[in-house]
């Protein structure tokens, strides 16, 4: 049992050690700590790795946009608010209805689109829900990014789904992940909502 075990773990380190990173990154994206950013880069690294082998193509693309967003969103918040007193944390904002409706929209015309290349182009024996859980997600992170707190909302869907998907393809550690990005959705809607609130009053 150990031994395979062993075994197991050294087949599958580099999904190991993208899931740890990964719950590390959801916690300090919580506590809108910058250095998720970093975590998230590296995180990225490793999916790419991971999906390419498992099939999971708009996946794949999906950790080298994340790769890039990670460094858009590290200078965003480094960046901050400037007001009368010098520079401030980037506020946790709430998104409009103007905004919501062309999100929307991009999100549907990104799912068909990844699902129409999935489809014509690659062997992926998951196109509709890859494509699904890559469009939502591009909107999230960049959500994430300008710090608009309904992004925890649309990462409890991905992450529901993606569950699903990645016990149908047996990668059971990012499995376990993405069970923990839920809970961790969740719990960052809760937080950031306080925060929102708390800014609104001072």
């Amino acid at each position: 049992m150990a031994e395979d075990l062993l075994s197991w773990g050294s087949r599958n380190w580099v999904e190991i050690a993208g899931a740890l990173l990964g719950i590390m990154y959801v916690f300090l994206s919580v506590k809108q700590n910058i250095l998720t950013w970093l975590l998230g880069l590296l995180t990225s690294f490793l999916y790419i790795f991971v999906f390419f082998d498992s099939g999971f193509y708009a996946d794949m693309a999906l950790q080298s946009y994340y790769v890039w967003v990670s460094i858009y969103g590290w200078i965003i918040w480094a960046k901050g608010k400037p007001d009368s007193h010098g520079k401030e944390a980037l506020p946790v904002t709430k998104i409009s209805v103007k905004l919501s409706l062309n999100l929307i929209g991009i999100s549907l015309i990104l799912w068909v689109f990844i699902w129409f290349i999935l489809k014509r182009f690659t062997d992926s024996s998951v196109p509709i829900g890859d494509s699904f859980i890559t469009a939502l997600s591009i909107v999230a992170t960049w959500m994430l990014a300008r710090k608009i707190i309904e992004h925890w909302l649309v990462w409890i869907v991905v992450d529901i789904v993606s569950v699903f998907l990645y016990i149908y393809k047996d990668l059971y550690p990012t499995v376990v992940l993405y069970i923990i990005y839920t809970i961790a959705a969740a719990w960052g809607y809760f937080v950031w909502e306080k925060s929102f609130v708390k800014s609104e009053n001072v």
